[in-house]
């Protein structure tokens, strides 16, 4: 079994490692899907991500059809607000369902957006609910705009839905630690997904949001510890940043990052994850999963003993900031 790490007031424990995502298959590989999901949950996960905005519903129905066969309170699922879904029969084929995605931070979007996705799910609820994609990179010039729509609007949504039982936990999910330490001052949130934003190649969270977030008691959900490939794959030929070919001074730091995990026999995978789960706001480490291979080798990864002095020589070469808080010994499974 996976480790349980501190949860929330309201009585969520989350493990080290999440299972997330949904829109790595189409409808073609539902099945395989399902089976990849079935082998994560034999080895122990117990938390599933998932959201409207995945495969444009496909991946809510899929992680329902694949834990609907488990007891409920075994496991902790979470979903997002902030998308819904709207039939369209000019974009869809045969390998993706025909819905267009609207923005939506209304009261009113953020409650239909979740009964949707119980809908889809087959579940009769989440236990956490996040508001999700709140930024410039989405919005641009109306981030203002959306931001107050989801203040004045999913967060009351939420905060009541909480406050009645329906959902356990409330949270932002986003990219950008600038935009969760925002929303955590904002708002009584419960905790945050971070996608991508505090790995072995990113440390903006360090100086504001992480402190933020472990003196309010509110928990880090980091995804995309591997920044969507690159941390995982190493400097390969087309290895991926935030899902785009990683540009040439991201590449040379993950060549100079293997250099040093090399010295030590430790896989770069391993550094990346235990690095991202090394800091104490963080609870558990999301990634998405194509393969049976890639559960196991994440399992194996997380518990590998690392030597204290391949962080140190991080520090040193000023790869990870002095300040990093870095694991001691082999992690818990």
């Amino acid at each position: 079994m996976i480790a349980e790490r501190r949860g929330f007031d309201s009585g969520v424990s989350l493990p080290r490692l999440g299972f997330g995502g949904g829109s790595l298959f189409g409808i073609s590989g539902e099945r395989g899907a399902g089976d990849v999901l079935e082998h994560a949950y034999t080895r122990g996960f117990r938390y599933f991500d998932t959201a409207p905005l995945y495969s444009s519903g496909l991946g809510e129905h899929w992680f329902g059809a694949a834990l609907r066969r488990h007891p409920r309170d075994e496991f902790v699922l979470s979903t997002k607000v902030g998308r819904v879904l709207r039939p369209n029969c000019g974009v869809g084929s045969q390998d993706q369902l025909p819905f267009d995605l609207h923005y939506d931070y209304s009261f009113d979007g953020a409650m239909r957006s979740l009964e949707d996705s119980l809908q889809r799910l087959g579940i009769c609820r989440a236990d956490i609910v996040f508001i999700h994609d709140v930024n410039t990179r989405w919005h641009g010039d109306a981030y203002e705009q959306r931001f107050a729509e989801a203040m004045n609007g999913a967060y009351r949504a939420l905060e009541r839905l909480r406050g009645e039982g329906v959902v356990r936990a409330i949270g932002v999910g986003v990219k950008g630690a600038d935009v969760c330490a925002r929303f955590a001052r904002a708002g009584d949130f419960d905790c945050f997904m971070l996608a991508g934003g505090y790995t072995l190649l990113e440390h903006a969270a360090l100086d504001d949001f992480l402190p933020l977030c472990a003196s309010g008691k509110q928990s880090v959900i980091v995804a995309s510890p591997f920044n969507s490939g690159i941390l995982a794959t190493g400097a390969v030929e087309g290895a991926r940043y935030f899902y785009e070919p990683a540009p040439a001074p991201i590449v040379e730091r993950v060549r100079r990052l293997e250099a040093v995990c090399a010295r030590y026999a430790v896989p770069l995978g391993a550094a990346a994850l235990q690095f991202t789960l090394g800091h104490p706001a963080v609870t558990t480490a999301v990634c998405g999963y194509r393969s049976r291979d890639e559960v196991d080798t994440n399992l194996a990864w997380s518990a590998l003993p690392i030597p204290a002095a391949l962080w140190d020589e991080l520090k040193s070469a000023q790869l990870i900031p002095s300040h990093a808080p870095t694991p001691r010994g082999a992690a818990p499974t």
